[in-house]
């Protein structure tokens, strides 16, 4: 799942780990926050840093995967480049794109971290949407509108769409 900071990537995340878990499946969700608090704690937030980012988390992805493992990435994956990396890494029969997308303005009346307050202040340098850019997915195999649609809404899309995917065929 990609898009900004407050578009409901982690909400739509954990509600898919949750739902997929109580159907019987072996899930692990990765996000920002338990990335960087642990395999990634020393990475920062330059081009080369959030690249690194994407790279151990679509790498730890796999080993999951080749286990069995639905494994739920949560990532801002902010470029093109970024998250065809990842997908070259994963494999692209293992690799599904949702884009979690909302408005800018949106996502900064959610913030209930305070991130864009503090980088429309300059305290946080090159964040993702205000002075560090974010490239919409030209084909994401699935688009999530938050703003548009309830959560539960947002939930039964994504759940609708996952389970096909996973299945066993």
């Amino acid at each position: 799942m990609v898009g900004l900071s407050g578009s409901g990537k982690s909400t739509l995340a954990r509600s898919l780990e949750n739902n997929l878990f109580e159907m019987g499946y072996l899930t692990k969700l990765l996000d920002g926050d338990n990335l960087r608090s642990g395999i990634n704690n020393n990475l920062g937030f330059t081009d080369e840093d959030r690249t690194e980012n994407i790279r151990r988390a679509a790498e730890v992805s796999k080993l999951f995967a080749d286990c069995g493992v639905v494994t739920i990435c949560s990532l801002i994956s902010p470029t093109a480049a970024i998250r065809s990396m990842a997908r070259e890494i994963i494999g692209d029969d293992l690799f599904y794109e949702t884009f979690i997308n909302c408005p800018l303005a949106v996502c900064e009346q959610r913030d209930v971290k305070g991130l864009y307050a503090k980088a429309r202040k300059g305290e946080i340098k090159k964040f993702t949407g205000i002075d560090a850019p974010f490239e919409d997915p030209v084909e994401p195999s699935l688009e999530i509108r938050t703003d548009l649609h309830s959560i539960e809404e947002c939930q039964a899309q994504l759940l609708d769409q996952i389970l096909p995917k996973i299945k066993p065929q």
